[in-house]
Protein backbone atom coordinates (compact mmCIF):
# COMPACT_ATOMS: atom_id res chain seq x y z
CA UNK A 1 0.00 0.00 0.00
CA UNK A 2 1.54 3.26 -1.18
CA UNK A 3 1.82 6.08 1.35
CA UNK A 4 1.62 9.65 0.02
CA UNK A 5 1.33 13.00 1.79
CA UNK A 6 -2.27 13.38 2.94
CA UNK A 7 -4.37 16.28 1.67
CA UNK A 8 -6.27 18.77 3.80
CA UNK A 9 -9.59 17.37 2.51
CA UNK A 10 -8.61 13.87 3.69
CA UNK A 11 -7.52 15.17 7.10
CA UNK A 12 -10.79 17.09 7.51
CA UNK A 13 -12.87 14.01 6.65
CA UNK A 14 -10.88 11.77 8.98
CA UNK A 15 -11.16 14.22 11.88
CA UNK A 16 -14.90 14.55 11.33
CA UNK A 17 -15.32 10.76 11.29
CA UNK A 18 -13.40 10.41 14.54
CA UNK A 19 -15.39 13.23 16.14
CA UNK A 20 -18.65 11.49 15.19
CA UNK A 21 -17.37 8.29 16.78
CA UNK A 22 -16.29 10.03 19.98
CA UNK A 23 -19.86 11.41 20.20
CA UNK A 24 -21.26 7.88 19.70
CA UNK A 25 -22.71 8.90 16.31
CA UNK A 26 -21.59 5.62 14.80
CA UNK A 27 -23.52 5.64 11.52
CA UNK A 28 -22.43 9.19 10.74
CA UNK A 29 -18.86 8.18 11.59
CA UNK A 30 -19.06 5.24 9.16
CA UNK A 31 -20.39 7.46 6.34
CA UNK A 32 -17.70 10.10 6.87
CA UNK A 33 -14.99 7.43 7.16
CA UNK A 34 -16.01 6.13 3.74
CA UNK A 35 -15.69 9.66 2.34
CA UNK A 36 -12.16 9.89 3.79
CA UNK A 37 -11.30 6.45 2.42
CA UNK A 38 -12.40 7.41 -1.09
CA UNK A 39 -10.34 10.62 -0.91
CA UNK A 40 -7.33 8.53 0.08
CA UNK A 41 -7.93 6.11 -2.78
CA UNK A 42 -8.27 8.94 -5.32
CA UNK A 43 -4.96 10.41 -4.10
CA UNK A 44 -3.18 7.07 -4.41
CA UNK A 45 -2.83 6.68 -0.64
CA UNK A 46 -3.60 3.00 -0.10
CA UNK A 47 -2.72 3.06 3.61
CA UNK A 48 -5.23 5.82 4.34
CA UNK A 49 -7.90 4.05 2.27
CA UNK A 50 -7.34 0.80 4.19
CA UNK A 51 -7.26 2.47 7.60
CA UNK A 52 -10.45 4.51 7.12
CA UNK A 53 -12.32 1.60 5.52
CA UNK A 54 -11.49 -0.51 8.57
CA UNK A 55 -12.48 2.39 10.84
CA UNK A 56 -15.82 2.64 9.03
CA UNK A 57 -16.45 -1.09 9.46
CA UNK A 58 -15.71 -0.75 13.20
CA UNK A 59 -18.25 2.08 13.43
CA UNK A 60 -20.90 -0.01 11.69
CA UNK A 61 -20.22 -2.79 14.19
CA UNK A 62 -20.61 -0.31 17.07
CA UNK A 63 -23.93 0.79 15.53
CA UNK A 64 -25.14 -2.82 15.59
CA UNK A 65 -25.26 -3.08 11.78
CA UNK A 66 -23.45 -6.41 11.71
CA UNK A 67 -24.25 -7.29 8.11
CA UNK A 68 -22.95 -4.00 6.70
CA UNK A 69 -19.87 -4.21 8.92
CA UNK A 70 -19.09 -7.71 7.66
CA UNK A 71 -19.54 -6.57 4.07
CA UNK A 72 -17.09 -3.69 4.42
CA UNK A 73 -14.55 -5.80 6.31
CA UNK A 74 -14.81 -8.58 3.76
CA UNK A 75 -14.05 -6.12 0.96
CA UNK A 76 -10.71 -5.35 2.61
CA UNK A 77 -9.65 -9.00 2.56
CA UNK A 78 -10.50 -9.21 -1.14
CA UNK A 79 -8.02 -6.46 -2.00
CA UNK A 80 -4.79 -7.48 -3.71
CA UNK A 81 -1.52 -6.63 -2.02
CA UNK A 82 0.46 -7.65 1.01
CA UNK A 83 -1.12 -5.92 3.98
CA UNK A 84 0.75 -6.39 7.24
CA UNK A 85 -0.35 -9.42 9.30
CA UNK A 86 -1.53 -7.09 12.08
CA UNK A 87 -3.87 -5.27 9.69
CA UNK A 88 -5.32 -8.44 8.21
CA UNK A 89 -5.72 -9.90 11.70
CA UNK A 90 -7.71 -6.82 12.76
CA UNK A 91 -10.07 -7.35 9.82
CA UNK A 92 -10.55 -11.03 10.71
CA UNK A 93 -11.29 -10.02 14.33
CA UNK A 94 -13.87 -7.50 13.14
CA UNK A 95 -15.47 -10.12 10.89
CA UNK A 96 -15.59 -12.55 13.80
CA UNK A 97 -17.49 -10.02 15.91
CA UNK A 98 -19.88 -9.18 13.07
CA UNK A 99 -20.62 -12.85 12.37
CA UNK A 100 -21.13 -13.42 16.09
CA UNK A 101 -23.67 -10.59 16.12
CA UNK A 102 -25.45 -12.23 13.18
CA UNK A 103 -25.54 -15.57 15.01
CA UNK A 104 -23.13 -17.18 12.50
CA UNK A 105 -20.98 -18.70 15.22
CA UNK A 106 -19.05 -21.23 13.17
CA UNK A 107 -17.96 -18.53 10.71
CA UNK A 108 -17.11 -16.26 13.65
CA UNK A 109 -14.82 -18.91 15.14
CA UNK A 110 -13.14 -19.47 11.75
CA UNK A 111 -12.41 -15.75 11.33
CA UNK A 112 -11.08 -15.41 14.87
CA UNK A 113 -8.86 -18.45 14.45
CA UNK A 114 -7.51 -16.97 11.20
CA UNK A 115 -6.61 -13.81 13.14
CA UNK A 116 -4.93 -15.80 15.91
CA UNK A 117 -2.94 -17.82 13.34
CA UNK A 118 -1.78 -14.61 11.62
CA UNK A 119 -0.43 -13.34 14.95
CA UNK A 120 1.59 -16.47 15.75
CA UNK A 121 5.21 -15.37 15.92
CA UNK A 122 4.32 -11.66 15.66
CA UNK A 123 5.39 -9.14 18.30
CA UNK A 124 2.06 -7.33 18.62
CA UNK A 125 0.74 -8.85 21.85
CA UNK A 126 -2.35 -6.63 22.00
CA UNK A 127 -3.74 -7.79 18.65
CA UNK A 128 -2.84 -11.39 19.51
CA UNK A 129 -4.88 -11.08 22.72
CA UNK A 130 -7.79 -9.50 20.85
CA UNK A 131 -7.75 -12.38 18.36
CA UNK A 132 -7.88 -14.91 21.20
CA UNK A 133 -10.72 -12.96 22.82
CA UNK A 134 -12.80 -13.12 19.65
CA UNK A 135 -12.06 -16.83 19.20
CA UNK A 136 -12.95 -17.67 22.79
CA UNK A 137 -16.19 -15.69 22.61
CA UNK A 138 -17.30 -17.45 19.41
CA UNK A 139 -16.41 -20.91 20.75
CA UNK A 140 -18.19 -20.23 24.03
CA UNK A 141 -21.35 -18.91 22.37
CA UNK A 142 -21.54 -21.99 20.16
CA UNK A 143 -21.25 -24.26 23.22
CA UNK A 144 -17.74 -25.55 22.46
CA UNK A 145 -16.76 -24.93 26.06
CA UNK A 146 -13.80 -27.32 26.35
CA UNK A 147 -12.13 -25.62 23.37
CA UNK A 148 -13.01 -22.18 24.74
CA UNK A 149 -11.47 -22.97 28.14
CA UNK A 150 -8.32 -24.36 26.53
CA UNK A 151 -7.98 -21.15 24.48
CA UNK A 152 -8.59 -19.11 27.64
CA UNK A 153 -5.61 -20.74 29.33
CA UNK A 154 -3.49 -20.00 26.25
CA UNK A 155 -4.55 -16.35 26.40
CA UNK A 156 -3.79 -16.15 30.12
CA UNK A 157 -0.21 -17.14 29.23
CA UNK A 158 -0.03 -14.52 26.45
CA UNK A 159 -0.95 -11.62 28.73
CA UNK A 160 2.13 -9.71 29.84
CA UNK A 161 3.07 -6.49 31.56
CA UNK A 162 3.56 -4.90 28.14
CA UNK A 163 -0.17 -4.97 27.42
CA UNK A 164 -2.40 -1.97 28.18
CA UNK A 165 -4.55 -2.34 31.30
CA UNK A 166 -7.74 -2.12 29.27
CA UNK A 167 -6.63 -5.02 27.06
CA UNK A 168 -5.65 -7.07 30.11
CA UNK A 169 -9.02 -6.28 31.69
CA UNK A 170 -10.87 -7.43 28.59
CA UNK A 171 -8.83 -10.64 28.55
CA UNK A 172 -9.72 -11.39 32.18
CA UNK A 173 -13.32 -10.53 31.31
CA UNK A 174 -13.44 -13.15 28.54
CA UNK A 175 -11.69 -15.80 30.66
CA UNK A 176 -14.21 -15.18 33.43
CA UNK A 177 -17.08 -15.55 30.96
CA UNK A 178 -15.84 -18.97 29.90
CA UNK A 179 -15.29 -20.05 33.49
CA UNK A 180 -18.92 -19.19 34.27
CA UNK A 181 -20.11 -21.13 31.23
CA UNK A 182 -18.02 -24.13 32.32
CA UNK A 183 -19.72 -23.97 35.75
CA UNK A 184 -16.43 -22.84 37.30
CA UNK A 185 -18.27 -20.13 39.23
CA UNK A 186 -15.47 -19.35 41.69
CA UNK A 187 -12.99 -18.91 38.83
CA UNK A 188 -15.52 -16.79 36.93
CA UNK A 189 -16.01 -14.45 39.87
CA UNK A 190 -12.23 -14.28 40.39
CA UNK A 191 -11.43 -13.31 36.80
CA UNK A 192 -14.29 -10.80 36.64
CA UNK A 193 -13.00 -9.19 39.83
CA UNK A 194 -9.57 -8.92 38.20
CA UNK A 195 -11.19 -7.34 35.15
CA UNK A 196 -13.26 -4.92 37.24
CA UNK A 197 -10.08 -3.66 38.91
CA UNK A 198 -8.75 -2.47 35.52
CA UNK A 199 -11.90 -0.61 34.41
CA UNK A 200 -13.26 2.71 35.63
CA UNK A 201 -16.11 4.95 34.46
CA UNK A 202 -13.74 7.92 34.52
CA UNK A 203 -11.32 6.34 32.06
CA UNK A 204 -13.77 4.73 29.64
CA UNK A 205 -17.48 4.83 30.45
CA UNK A 206 -18.39 2.74 27.40
CA UNK A 207 -16.15 -0.18 28.37
CA UNK A 208 -17.27 0.09 32.00
CA UNK A 209 -20.93 -0.10 30.91
CA UNK A 210 -20.36 -3.08 28.63
CA UNK A 211 -18.37 -4.96 31.27
CA UNK A 212 -21.01 -4.49 33.94
CA UNK A 213 -23.73 -5.57 31.50
CA UNK A 214 -21.81 -8.67 30.45
CA UNK A 215 -20.69 -9.57 33.97
CA UNK A 216 -24.29 -9.37 35.15
CA UNK A 217 -25.34 -11.70 32.33
CA UNK A 218 -22.68 -14.26 33.27
CA UNK A 219 -23.54 -14.11 36.97
CA UNK A 220 -27.23 -14.54 36.20
CA UNK A 221 -26.55 -17.49 33.90
CA UNK A 222 -24.73 -19.11 36.84
CA UNK A 223 -27.74 -18.34 39.10
CA UNK A 224 -25.65 -15.86 41.09
CA UNK A 225 -28.34 -13.32 42.02
CA UNK A 226 -26.58 -11.46 44.84
CA UNK A 227 -26.15 -7.75 45.59
CA UNK A 228 -23.00 -7.57 43.42
CA UNK A 229 -24.97 -8.83 40.44
CA UNK A 230 -27.69 -6.24 41.02
CA UNK A 231 -25.01 -3.52 41.22
CA UNK A 232 -23.64 -4.66 37.85
CA UNK A 233 -27.13 -4.40 36.33
CA UNK A 234 -27.75 -0.95 37.78
CA UNK A 235 -24.32 0.37 36.73
CA UNK A 236 -24.82 -0.86 33.18
CA UNK A 237 -28.30 0.67 32.96
CA UNK A 238 -27.14 4.01 34.34
CA UNK A 239 -24.05 4.23 32.11
CA UNK A 240 -25.98 3.25 28.98
CA UNK A 241 -28.57 5.91 29.73
CA UNK A 242 -25.72 8.44 29.80
CA UNK A 243 -23.73 7.35 26.74
CA UNK A 244 -26.45 5.72 24.65
CA UNK A 245 -26.05 2.40 22.90
CA UNK A 246 -27.09 0.22 19.99
CA UNK A 247 -30.49 -1.51 19.87
CA UNK A 248 -28.71 -4.70 20.93
CA UNK A 249 -27.30 -2.98 24.02
CA UNK A 250 -30.75 -1.98 25.22
CA UNK A 251 -32.17 -5.43 24.49
CA UNK A 252 -29.40 -7.04 26.53
CA UNK A 253 -30.14 -4.69 29.43
CA UNK A 254 -33.78 -5.79 29.30
CA UNK A 255 -32.66 -9.41 29.16
CA UNK A 256 -30.50 -8.97 32.27
CA UNK A 257 -33.25 -7.21 34.20
CA UNK A 258 -35.78 -9.86 33.15
CA UNK A 259 -33.39 -12.63 34.20
CA UNK A 260 -32.90 -10.92 37.56
CA UNK A 261 -36.67 -10.72 38.05
CA UNK A 262 -37.01 -14.42 37.24
CA UNK A 263 -34.32 -15.47 39.73
CA UNK A 264 -35.83 -13.13 42.35
CA UNK A 265 -39.15 -14.97 42.01
CA UNK A 266 -40.83 -12.08 40.21
CA UNK A 267 -41.91 -14.16 37.21
CA UNK A 268 -44.79 -11.89 36.14
CA UNK A 269 -42.42 -8.90 35.95
CA UNK A 270 -39.92 -11.04 34.04
CA UNK A 271 -42.57 -12.01 31.49
CA UNK A 272 -43.56 -8.37 30.94
CA UNK A 273 -39.97 -7.35 30.18
CA UNK A 274 -38.95 -10.40 28.17
CA UNK A 275 -42.00 -10.25 25.90
CA UNK A 276 -40.74 -6.87 24.68
CA UNK A 277 -37.62 -8.62 23.40
CA UNK A 278 -39.33 -11.62 21.83
CA UNK A 279 -41.62 -9.47 19.65
CA UNK A 280 -38.89 -7.06 18.49
CA UNK A 281 -38.53 -7.98 14.82
CA UNK A 282 -35.43 -5.80 14.44
CA UNK A 283 -33.38 -7.94 16.80
CA UNK A 284 -30.42 -9.05 14.66
CA UNK A 285 -29.20 -11.90 16.85
CA UNK A 286 -31.04 -15.23 17.17
CA UNK A 287 -28.99 -15.80 20.33
CA UNK A 288 -30.75 -12.93 22.13
CA UNK A 289 -34.12 -14.22 20.99
CA UNK A 290 -33.16 -17.70 22.17
CA UNK A 291 -32.18 -16.47 25.63
CA UNK A 292 -35.33 -14.35 25.93
CA UNK A 293 -37.60 -17.22 24.87
CA UNK A 294 -35.83 -19.61 27.24
CA UNK A 295 -36.42 -17.29 30.19
CA UNK A 296 -39.98 -16.63 29.05
CA UNK A 297 -40.64 -20.35 28.98
CA UNK A 298 -39.24 -20.85 32.47
CA UNK A 299 -41.10 -17.81 33.83
CA UNK A 300 -44.41 -18.98 32.38
CA UNK A 301 -43.77 -22.44 33.85
CA UNK A 302 -43.30 -20.87 37.29
CA UNK A 303 -46.64 -19.11 36.82
CA UNK A 304 -48.35 -22.34 35.77
CA UNK A 305 -48.94 -21.12 32.20
CA UNK A 306 -48.04 -24.48 30.68
CA UNK A 307 -49.08 -23.80 27.07
CA UNK A 308 -47.08 -20.55 26.97
CA UNK A 309 -44.12 -22.27 28.61
CA UNK A 310 -44.08 -25.02 25.97
CA UNK A 311 -44.43 -22.52 23.13
CA UNK A 312 -41.52 -20.34 24.25
CA UNK A 313 -39.18 -23.22 25.08
CA UNK A 314 -39.71 -24.68 21.61
CA UNK A 315 -39.06 -21.23 20.10
CA UNK A 316 -35.89 -20.96 22.20
CA UNK A 317 -34.61 -24.29 20.87
CA UNK A 318 -35.31 -23.14 17.30
CA UNK A 319 -33.49 -19.83 17.76
CA UNK A 320 -30.47 -21.54 19.32
CA UNK A 321 -30.29 -24.01 16.42
CA UNK A 322 -30.34 -21.10 13.96
CA UNK A 323 -27.55 -19.43 15.95
CA UNK A 324 -25.38 -22.53 15.70
CA UNK A 325 -25.63 -23.27 19.43
CA UNK A 326 -27.03 -26.83 19.58
CA UNK A 327 -26.05 -27.33 23.22
CA UNK A 328 -28.22 -24.39 24.25
CA UNK A 329 -31.04 -25.80 22.12
CA UNK A 330 -30.73 -29.09 24.01
CA UNK A 331 -30.94 -27.22 27.32
CA UNK A 332 -34.19 -25.58 26.23
CA UNK A 333 -35.62 -28.98 25.33
CA UNK A 334 -34.49 -30.34 28.70
CA UNK A 335 -36.55 -27.68 30.47
CA UNK A 336 -39.47 -28.67 28.24
CA UNK A 337 -39.47 -32.13 29.81
CA UNK A 338 -40.47 -30.57 33.15
CA UNK A 339 -43.53 -28.85 31.68
CA UNK A 340 -46.73 -30.94 32.13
Amino acid sequence: MQQNAVSSSYVAAELQAREHRSNHEFREAAITAQVAAEIGRAEGDGASWWGMTLFGAECLLAAGDFEASAGVAGSLLEQPGDAMPQLRAQVHILLAKAYQGLGLLEQAADEARAAADLMNGEDDVEIAVKARQALIAALADSGRLDEAWAESLVMADVISGEVDDQIVGKAYWVIGNVAFLCSKVAEGLHYHELAAATFSPARNLTVWAKFNKASAAMRLAADVADSDTLRCIERAELATDVIGGSPNDFLLLKLNRGHWNYLAGESAAAVKLLEQISVDLETPSPQILGEACLLLGRSHADLGNWAEARKHLLEAADHFEKAGAPQRAEQALEFLKDVP
